[in-house]
């Protein structure tokens, strides 16, 4: 399937990194309103724009993106991150300072993402210097999560080497299409996020602006989160070798195996909205936890409103008193989401749960239970 449909009209979409029109697409979530922006209660579901919400994958390059761009769309900034988060981001530093690349008095330039703290302070912790009118070449240039909200990928890569000196190191996090695909996690697919690289299909495209992967580490932060180093002329080392490999092995750059996320999607979201109507039928009252981006294509695909999930809590006080797009499913606070008593609480950011359990423990204290949303209903306990 190259073509892909925007109302009457059809076009053969182009790679963002080679500019290739040879390929497929892989998921099809339909029209789906902007999963960043939440609109003011008590406006309607119906009046949220639309947009067709696929994913291609590239036959030449085997660079995963989003097949449509509507135009810009609101990103939520991320309000603290968890302890996780800030765990995986030291992680990540860790491995460039293993290398020798953040020695005090260091200059590093920081291209994140909305959704992440910044690492500034993690890095003033190691004396090194956060840059940000970036006036000359830097040691280092450190991207968690930022290279997946750039639309043009072959500029964003050349941008992101041409800062760098001679010697100098591009420090990448991100959520790699090998753990999308072996998790089922098509809610990763929305609008403003344009790539899902694999490691195999970045460290050849890497190559092209002149760096390549010199070392690579997987976490099982998020389900399985990817830090890697790339260096002008890096060749990889063992542990970067085998997870390129267990990459390859795992289907990532192959159509028909990324293209199982179009099962996933459909049979989640069959499963969710199955055990909220069991839910509801038993008199159970089942909330959310997680007003997340990632939360709107699984509760548009499955189609699901106030009527079987009345309300999503969430720590960011911006998104109070609004709604998830797509649907009528209130915002509130954490204190609503205890005062409410739930009998289940449905959580779309499963990386908070150890923090949420801590912090709320009346949840449980109240015979609440926890319950992993994506890829589909299961008690936390066994995630």
């Amino acid at each position: 399937m190259n073509r892909t449909a925007v109302g009457e009209r059809y076009f053969t979409p182009t790679c963002r990194r080679c500019r290739s029109t040879a390929g497929r697409v892989v998921l099809d979530l339909g029209e789906q309103p902007s999963a960043e922006t939440f609109p003011p209660r008590p406006s309607g579901a119906a009046a949220d724009p639309r947009f067709p919400l696929r994913m291609w994958l590239c036959a030449g390059c085997g660079l995963a993106q989003l097949a449509e761009d509507p135009g810009p769309v609101e990103e939520q900034t991320v309000v603290g991150g968890g302890e996780a988060m800030t765990a995986q981001a030291r992680a990540t530093l860790g491995l460039a300072a293993g290398l020798g690349l953040l020695p005090p008095g260091a200059r590093v330039v920081e291209l994140g993402s909305p959704h992440s703290p910044s690492v500034g302070p993690l890095l003033r912790e190691r004396g090194v210097v956060p840059v940000t009118a970036i006036d000359e070449p830097v040691d280092v240039v450190l991207d968690v999560y930022g290279l997946l909200h750039e639309p043009d990928q072959a500029a964003a890569l050349a941008r992101r080497a041409a800062l760098l000196r001679p010697g100098g190191a591009l420090v990448l996090q991100w959520r790699s299409l090998a753990t999308v695909l072996a998790a089922g996690q098509f809610s990763e697919l929305r609008h403003g996020h344009f790539a899902y690289w694999s490691l195999p299909a970045l460290g050849a495209a890497l190559r092209t602006v002149g760096l390549g992967v010199r070392t690579a580490r997987r976490s099982d932060f998020d389900g399985g989160t990817l830090a890697a180093v790339a260096v002008a002329s890096g060749e990889p080392d063992a542990e970067a070798t085998a997870l390129l490999a267990a990459e390859r092995a795992a289907g990532a750059l192959d159509a028909a195996a990324v293209g199982s996320l179009q099962r996933h999607a459909d049979d989640a979201a069959a499963s969710l909205r199955s055990w909220l109507e069991a839910e509801r039928a038993a008199g159970r009252r089942v909330l959310g936890y997680g007003a997340a981006g990632r939360a709107v294509p699984l509760l548009c695909h499955a189609d699901i409103d106030a009527d079987l999930l009345p309300m999503v809590a969430d720590a960011s006080p911006a998104k109070h008193g609004r709604r998830l797009p797509g649907t009528d499913v209130a915002i509130g606070s954490p204190s609503d989401l205890v005062a409410r008593r739930p009998d289940a609480v449905l959580l779309f950011v499963p990386h908070l749960l150890p923090e949420l359990r801590r912090s709320l423990p009346e949840v449980e204290a109240a015979g609440g239970r926890w319950w992993v949303a994506d890829p589909g209903p299961r008690p936390a306990s066994s995630s």
